[in-house]
This record gives structure tokens, C-alpha cells and sequence, in this order.
């Protein structure tokens, strides 16, 4: 078996897809600056009925359920001691990480007083399901920042070569590098657990924000199991992103993907799957609210295309042994899965909130729409950055080189 170990991706930055992606975000980054000058009146559609769009109904709570591969990862890789898992770990931390920091900033632009972020962080209302959230995501993009921390440290220890007047602070950064890598390789376990923990508070505690809602939201996703909802379809969308990024990476870099590895991976999604289509059912029957699909009206059909789309026909490719044998069915019943959580939380989010008193339908601004593209272009462009400039991704390993990713 060859082996494998973290490694700098020898490619070059700029592809065509990169200049793409560039001209995206700097769209976005125009309508940002534009947020930030003349309020958000001038770049959405937001008002006094419709207070939140797709920036938190995407970059949010998409988002942050999105990025559940980190924590999924970890618990396989480290808590149950996984070993042959250990390959993906890294990667899903890098986008794990990338993913809650552009969750923080969604948050940040989307706040009318953004100056006043700071707030929960000293005024604590341990009674509100947003304080909750928020303190939860701002500790775990913390730890998940820490837990990279390694990944740096193993990047630069031996390798500090400034020159000119910087050159007298290499040894002495040398030293506290090292000395930082000693501390974390002894209390990581700690930092592991936490991000475990915390991300599945918050993941079940945003379902709770739209129990909050009540009759302001529709019967079909309006349900007291929403937080469990939640934080099952985060786990079961955390092994599909897992396999998802690493199959496009693979495919960015001309690398071999590691077929085997995510095939046994897919494995656990159909159970999982299944696990939230019981769950949702069972709900649905015993409060009655599948009538609510007779008439057939938006809400209806966007439900019916999050649960068959999205839930039943993965379901049913993962349990079958397509994905063991095809690259392609598994990329594709991956992507299903990812397609339906990041719906659900559209659906929750947007298309189920009735807001009281409006006179017509949100529908979300160019400028709106460009800063959620162009929040996605930058997270992919500083991906792609990281891991061509730090040892993220497990390549076969050079002559005489070992693993200590264990």
C-alpha cells in the first residue's frame, strides 16, 4: 500500500476557473463595500417585514451546516480513532474552518448595527436560542482556528529564512513554534472534544430560533423536533461535503482521488439518511401536516423536491452499491444530499417564514445574490491557496519520509 502522508499540492495558483472566481468576488466585494457606505437599504431588498434573505438563509444557516464535516471528521479520525480515516481529516478542518469564518462574516453584514457585534460576547442572555448560537459558533470557529493551528507550525518549523533586518527573528520564532506545537500536540485532545460539542449545540439550536416563529412559519417544516431535525441533517450532509471537496480537489489538482477511502464513508450516509426520513415522516403523521401538500402551492412543491431530491434518492443509490463501484454516483449522491440540506435551510429559512403584514414576497437583490457568490468565490480561491501552500492534503509520501498525522 503506498503511503501517504500531508503535503504542499504542487500546482500553479491561477487557472482559467480562478480568474472566474476572482472577477465573482471582487463583483461581491463592491456590493460589501457598498453594504458598508450606505446601509443595507442600498444593496438588498431587506425591510421591516422580511429582516433576514439568503445572507442568513445561505451564508449562515447554510452554511454552518455545511461545514459539519469538520466536526464529523474529527469524531471519526480522532475520537473513535479511525485511523485509516485520518487522510480526510485535514482537509475537512481547512473547510470546516473556511466555511464558519465566512458564517461569521454572513452574520457581520447582515447585522444593521454591525459596530455592535461585539455585544453578545459581554451581554449574555443564556435564556435566548440566538445567544446560544452565536457564542457557540464564535468559540468553535475559535477552537477549529487552534486545531490548524499544527498544520502551520509543521508548514514553517525549520523552514524560517527571513532576510535583511528580519533575518535575527528566525531562531527565535523557530523556538516558539516549536514550543507551540509541543503544547498543542499535548492538549489537542481537549480542542477535538470541544469542537464536537459545540458544533452540534448550535447546529440543533438554529432549528430552535424557528420553533420561535411559530404560526409565522409553514405547518410542513414548523415542528417541536426541528432542532433534531437540525443536527441530523448536519451529520448526515457532513460525510457527503467530506467526499464532495475531496472529489472536486482531486479533480482540480489532477490528483488520484482516494476513491476506496470516501466510497467507505458512503456507507454510513444511506443509514443516516434514513434515520432523519423516519424522523420526518413519523412527524409529519403524527401532527397531520401532510395535508398541507394537497394544494400543491410553492412551499409544497419546494418540500417535495428537498425530500425526494434531496433524502429519498440518495438514500437509495448510498444503500445500494452504485457509489462502491462509480466515482460518478457517489459524486453525484453526494452532491444530491448536499443540494437538499443546503434547501432545507432555504426552505426553513425563507420559503416557510409567512412574515405578518407583508405586502409582497422577498425576493432577494443582484446585490444580495452577489455577495453570496462572491463570499463562495473567496472561500473556494482561499482553499485552493492553503492547501498549494501548506501541507493539507495526504499525497504519496517522498523516499524516507513517515507519517505523523496520527
Amino acid at each position: 500500500m503506498e503511503h501517504e502522508v500531508p503535503q504542499q499540492v504542487k500546482h500553479k495558483f491561477f487557472t482559467p476557473g480562478v480568474i472566474v472566481l476572482l472577477i465573482i468576488a471582487l463583483n461581491g466585494i463592491v456590493f460589501i463595500a457598498g453594504r458598508f457606505l450606505f446601509g443595507l437599504g442600498a444593496v438588498t431588498n431587506l425591510d421591516q417585514q422580511y429582516p433576514w434573505g439568503i445572507w442568513i438563509g445561505i451564508d449562515v444557516a447554510a452554511g454552518v451546516a455545511l461545514a459539519a464535516g469538520g466536526f464529523i471528521s474529527a469524531a471519526i479520525g480522532h475520537i473513535l480513532h479511525k485511523d485509516a480515516y485520518h487522510s480526510i481529516v485535514r482537509p475537512a478542518l481547512l473547510t470546516a474552518m473556511l466555511g464558519y469564518t465566512f458564517v461569521a462574516f454572513g452574520v457581520f453584514i447582515d447585522i444593521g448595527r454591525w459596530y455592535f457585534i461585539w455585544h453578545p460576547l459581554v451581554m449574555w442572555n443564556p435564556n435566548s436560542a440566538l445567544f446560544e448560537v452565536g457564542i457557540c459558533v464564535i468559540i468553535y470557529l475559535s477552537v477549529l482556528y487552534i486545531e490548524f493551528l499544527p498544520i502551520v507550525t509543521e508548514r514553517f518549523i525549520g523552514k524560517l529564512n527571513m532576510k535583511g533586518i528580519f533575518s535575527f527573528l528566525n531562531k527565535p520564532l523557530d523556538k516558539l513554534l516549536r514550543a507551540l506545537d509541543s503544547g498543542l500536540s499535548k492538549t489537542m485532545f481537549v480542542f477535538i472534544i470541544a469542537g464536537v460539542v459545540l458544533s452540534s449545540l448550535h447546529q440543533s439550536s438554529l432549528g430552535t430560533l424557528m420553533i420561535i416563529a411559530g404560526d409565522k412559519m409553514h405547518p410542513l417544516w414548523q415542528t417541536p423536533i426541528l432542532p433534531l431535525l437540525f443536527l441530523i441533517s448536519a451529520v448526515a450532509v457532513g460525510l457527503p461535503m467530506v467526499i464532495f471537496e475531496s472529489l472536486l480537489a482531486s479533480k482540480s489538482f489532477k490528483l488520484k482521488p482516494e476513491f476506496s477511502l470516501l466510497s467507505r464513508l458512503g456507507n454510513y450516509v444511506g443509514p443516516i439518511l434514513g434515520v432523519y426520513l423516519s424522523f420526518k415522516i413519523g412527524d409529519m403523521v403524527i401532527r397531520e401536516s401532510f395535508v398541507h401538500l394537497v394544494p400543491m402551492d410553492l412551499p409544497a412543491i419546494m418540500f417535495l423536491i428537498e425530500m425526494i431530491v434531496g433524502v429519498v434518492i440518495p438514500m437509495i443509490i448510498f444503500l445500494t452499491p452504485l457509489t462502491s463501484k462509480s466515482v460518478s454516483w457517489l459524486f453525484w449522491a453526494s452532491s444530491m444530499v448536499i443540494f437538499g440540506v443546503l434547501l432545507n435551510r432555504i426552505n426553513n429559512f425563507i420559503i416557510a417564514y409567512n412574515a405578518p403584514y407583508a405586502l409582497e414576497a422577498y425576493i432577494p437583490s443582484y446585490g444580495e445574490i452577489s455577495v453570496t457568490l462572491g463570499a463562495a468565490s473567496m472561500l473556494i480561491l482561499l482553499y485552493r491557496f492553503i492547501v498549494i501552500n501548506f501541507p493539507v492534503i495526504s499525497l504519496p509520501a517522498p523516499s524516507g519520509v513517515h507519517n505523523s498525522n496520527k
